[in-house]
C-alpha cells in the first residue's frame, strides 16, 4: 500500500489548490482523480473572478496559490468591476481561454514538489479506529494517508436534468461518484440536496456579431495574481445581446417542460445566479435580461451565453435561443442542463474544514454547499492546509471575518449553513473598506510567509512592494503643509489651520497622487504602482483606524472559544429552544454563537458569563 501524507479527493478547482496547499506545506500530497486530463476543467462559465470572487482569488494567490496565475495566463479579457466606484468593492475579473486555463494548472502541478497525481476513482475511505486512514480505489487498490480531504464538486450521486430527461452524471461527459456518496452519508450527520445549471454552448460562427454590441476589455488590464504584469496571450472583445417578449413567452409556454418548474429536481439552486426560468417567473414584469456571449477559447469556436442557464427540453432551448437578436440562425453545440448533487451541511464543520465527527476528513468546495470556482479554491485553500497541519503535527489555521474574505466565508458556513448555493459577495464582509482585492498580499502574505506555504519567488516580489510602499509613505509623510500653504499650491481644501501631511492630503478625494507629484518632484520618482496602493491606502486611512477598533472590541469578546462539550442546559435564562439550537449547531466561538437562529445578545451574555465563570474556575 502506498502512503501520503494528505490525499485530495477531486481535480477541480477546490482539489488542485487543496492539493497545492498541502504540498506547499511540505506534505507529500496525492492528488486522486478519475482522469488526469480533467484536471482543471472550467465545467461551467470560463471566467474567474468578479466582485466579491475576485477578492478570494487576490487572498488564494497571496497565499501563493494557483488559481490567480493560472487565470492570468490563460486570460483573454480583463475587466476591473465597479472600476467607477472605490477599491473597496471593485472586482478583478477574466474571461479565460478554457484550454489555457486547464493547460496552466497542469504545467502547475507538473512543477509542484511533493505532489504527485494518481487516476482512478475513490469509492471508499479506510478507517483505523474513528480516524480516517486514506481511501480505497474502484479497482481495489488502496492508499493511506494521515487525512483526507474530499472535493467532489458536482460529482456526488449527481444526476444530469435536460427537461424530463435524466442522466447519471457529475458533469457532461462524466460518471459521478455514488459509492462514495454513500459512505459520506454513514460519516456525516446531515447530507442534503442543491443544483445548479448551465446554458447551451453556441457556435460562435453561427452568431451574427456585426448587429451585436462588442464589449471590449480594459485598456490599463488588472491581473488576477500579484506576481503578474501583463495579459499573457491576444485579448479578445465579448458580445452583448438581450432575451425579448418572444424569448419570455416561449419560456412561459414551457415551464412545465423544465425539470425544474416540473418537479423532477428536489435541490435547491442558486439564488443568485437564476436560471432563464426563474428569471422570467421571478422577475415577470422585465421586457428582457441582457445576455454576455463569452468567447471560451482563441481558437475555439464554442461561446458561453452567460444570463440564460436552462434545465429545459433541448427543442425549447433552440426556440428560446434563436429568438434573441443575434442569435436567429444559431447552432446549438451542448444543451443547457441542470445538475443535482449531494452536499454536506457545512455547519458539521470545524473553521478548520475538518468534519467534526470524523477526524482527519476535511472537505472543501461544492459538497460545502458553495457555489463557484473562486469560492471553492478558497476552501481547497483551507482544507489543503488544515490537512497538511494535521498530518505533520502541526497548529490548525484559521481565518477570521477581520483579515479576509476567506475567513468571511468560512465563517458563514460553519456559523449560519446554508438554504442554497453559497456565492462570496463584497456585502457579505463587515469589515469590506479593510479587506479590499488590492491590499490582499498585505494581509496575508506574511502569514503565509509565516506558516511555511509562500515560496521564493513570491516573498521576493512582497519583499520587493513592501519595501517600495515604506519608501513611498515615509517621502508623503515628510511633506506636511498647513491648509494656506495647500491653497497656495492649487490644493482645494478647507481653511481649518490643521497640518497635514502629503499621505494625509490624499485621503481627500479632490487630491489626486499626480496633482502632489506636479508639486513636489521627490515624489514623482514613486512607481506608479506604488502610488496607486498608496492613494488607496491614504483614502480609506481614517476609516480603517475606526474599523479596527471595532474589530478590536469584537475580537474581545466574540473570539471566546466555546468548549465542545458546553453545557447549555445549565443555563437557567435560555429558553428551552435556544438550549437546543446552541446544542446541535456546537458553536466554536462566541461570534458563532451569535449566529445561530434566534440568538440574542442576553443569550449571548449568559453564555460569555458562564465561560468566564469556567475560566476562573479553572485557575483556581
Amino acid at each position: 500500500m502506498k502512503h501520503f501524507d494528505v490525499i485530495v479527493v477531486g481535480g477541480g478547482h477546490a482539489g488542485t489548490e487543496a492539493a497545492h496547499a498541502a504540498a506547499r506545506m511540505g506534505a507529500n500530497t496525492a492528488l486522486v482523480t478519475m482522469r488526469r486530463e480533467a484536471i482543471g476543467v472550467m465545467s461551467c462559465n470560463p471566467a474567474i473572478g468578479g466582485l466579491g470572487k475576485g477578492h478570494l482569488v487576490r487572498e488564494v494567490d497571496a497565499m501563493d496559490g494557483v488559481m490567480g496565475k493560472a487565470a492570468d495566463r490563460a486570460g483573454i479579457q480583463f475587466r476591473l468591476l465597479n472600476r467607477r466606484k472605490g477599491p473597496a468593492v471593485q472586482g478583478p475579473r477574466t474571461q479565460a481561454d478554457r484550454k489555457l486555463y486547464r493547460l496552466a494548472i497542469a504545467e502547475l502541478c507538473a512543477g509542484q514538489p511533493r505532489l504527485e497525481i494518481v487516476e482512478g476513482e475513490v469509492v471508499d475511505l479506510l478507517m483505523d479506529g474513528v480516524a480516517i486512514s486514506g481511501v480505497r480505489l474502484q479497482d481495489g487498490s488502496e492508499i493511506s494517508a494521515a487525512a483526507v480531504v474530499m472535493t467532489t464538486g458536482t460529482f456526488l450521486n449527481g444526476v444530469i436534468h435536460i427537461g424530463d430527461q435524466r442522466t447519471a452524471g457529475g458533469r457532461v461527459g462524466d460518471r459521478p461518484s455514488v459509492p462514495l456518496s454513500h459512505r459520506l452519508r454513514e460519516l456525516a450527520p446531515n447530507v442534503g440536496r442543491l443544483k445548479t445549471g448551465t446554458p447551451p454552448r453556441l457556435d460562435g460562427k453561427t452568431i451574427n456579431w456585426d448587429i451585436l454590441e462588442a464589449q471590449p476589455g480594459d485598456d490599463d488590464p488588472v491581473m488576477l495574481s500579484f506576481l503578474s504584469q501583463k495579459p499573457f496571450v491576444r485579448q479578445i472583445a465579448c458580445g452583448i445581446t438581450h432575451t425579448n417578449e418572444s424569448t419570455h413567452e416561449v419560456i412561459r409556454n414551457n415551464l412545465q417542460r423544465s425539470a425544474m418548474y416540473g418537479g423532477h429536481i428536489e435541490g435547491v439552486g442558486p439564488r443568485y445566479c437564476p436560471s432563464i426560468e426563474d428569471k422570467v417567473v421571478r422577475f415577470a414584469d422585465k421586457t428582457s435580461h441582457q445576455v454576455f456571449l463569452e468567447p471560451e477559447g482563441l481558437d475555439d469556436d464554442t461561446v458561453y451565453p452567460n444570463g440564460i442557464s436552462t434545465s429545459l427540453p433541448s427543442d425549447v432551448q433552440e426556440a428560446y435561443v434563436r429568438s434573441i437578436r443575434g442569435l436567429e440562425e444559431v447552432r446549438i453545440l451542448q444543451p443547457g442542463y441542470a445538475i443535482e448533487y449531494d452536499f454536506v451541511d457545512p455547519r458539521a464543520l470545524t473553521l478548520t474544514l475538518e468534519l467534526r465527527e470524523q477526524a482527519g476528513l476535511f472537505l472543501a468546495g461544492q459538497i460545502n454547499g458553495t457555489t463557484g470556482y473562486e469560492e471553492a479554491a478558497a476552501q481547497g485553500l483551507v482544507a489543503g492546509l488544515n490537512a497538511a497541519c494535521k498530518a505533520l503535527g502541526r497548529e490548525p489555521v484559521t481565518f477570521s471575518r477581520t483579515d479576509s474574505y476567506i475567513g468571511v466565508m468560512i465563517d458563514d458556513l460553519v456559523g449560519r449553513g446554508v438554504n442554497e448555493p453559497y456565492r462570496m459577495f463584497t456585502s457579505r464582509a463587515e469589515y469590506r473598506l479593510f479587506l479590499r482585492a488590492d491590499n490582499a498580499d498585505q494581509r496575508l502574505t506574511p502569514r503565509g510567509i509565516e506558516l511555511g506555504c509562500v515560496g521564493e519567488e513570491r516573498a521576493r516580489a512582497f519583499a520587493c512592494k513592501s519595501d517600495a510602499m515604506d519608501a513611498g509613505k515615509a517621502i508623503l509623510d515628510s511633506i506636511v503643509l498647513t491648509p494656506k500653504q495647500a491653497v497656495s499650491l492649487g490644493l482645494e481644501l478647507n481653511q481649518d489651520g490643521v497640518k497635514r501631511s502629503a499621505f494625509q492630503l490624499l485621503s481627500f478625494p479632490q487630491v489626486t497622487f499626480g496633482q502632489l507629484a506636479g508639486l513636489f518632484p521627490e515624489l514623482a520618482n514613486i512607481p506608479a504602482a506604488t502610488a496607486e496602493q498608496l492613494s488607496n491606502e491614504a483614502l480609506y486611512a481614517n476609516y480603517i483606524a475606526r474599523q479596527q477598533r471595532d474589530v478590536e472590541a469584537m475580537r474581545r469578546d466574540e473570539n471566546w472559544e466555546i468548549p465542545i462539550d458546553f453545557d447549555y442546559g445549565v443555563l437557567s435564562g435560555l429558553s428551552n429552544e435556544l438550549k437546543l439550537k446552541f446544542s446541535a449547531a456546537a458553536p466554536r466561538t462566541l461570534h458563532q454563537a451569535g449566529q445561530v437562529d434566534g440568538a440574542t445578545p442576553a443569550a449571548l451574555a449568559l453564555i460569555l458569563a458562564r465561560l468566564r465563570q469556567n475560566k476562573r474556575a479553572a485557575q483556581k
